[in-house]
């Protein structure tokens, strides 16, 4: 009759425990080195379809120390409101995947999708800030869960 409670409570100390304090990462992209393709209607505004294609240096959270570089694409959804992107942040450490919406105005949430070396199996959210420069740069907050 104990047999099976030493093997329940066995078990139990093998069940994987849940991360109990997850990793916050401030990071500053400056928009540097981007290009929009005009491939919708027309091919000359806002359209459809368009794509922003990039690689971009990105800086710690004092905007001093260059920490990495971002590379991806965001294709246009809804015009004059949205796009829809994927980027890969590459870091000393290991790279971090990006995908979700991005909006003309406002703040943007996106959804860490995966990472390699250090951030083998990431997940969590990246949130995105406009920071009013020119040339644009934006605030990158990883949540890592």
């Amino acid at each position: 009759m104990k047999r099976p409670l030493l093997l329940f409570a066995g078990v139990l100390a093998l069940a994987p425990l849940a991360a109990s304090a997850a990793e916050r990462l401030h990071l500053i992209e400056h928009a540097v080195n981007e290009n929009t393709v005009h491939v919708g209607a027309g091919a000359k505004g806002d359209s459809l379809g368009d794509m922003i294609v990039f690689a971009n240096p990105v800086n710690d959270a004092t905007d001093k120390t260059q920490a990495g570089t971002d590379n991806g694409y965001c294709v246009r959804v809804v015009v004059g409101k949205s796009w829809e992107c994927f980027w890969t942040l590459k870091l000393k450490d290991g790279m971090i995947t990006i995908e979700g919406p991005f909006y003309d105005t406002g703040d943007s949430v996106f959804v860490i999708t995966g990472g390699t070396g250090k951030y083998a199996g990431a997940k969590g959210q990246m949130k995105l800030h406009d920071r009013g420069t020119k040339p644009t740069s934006y605030d990158f907050v990883y949540e890592l869960l």
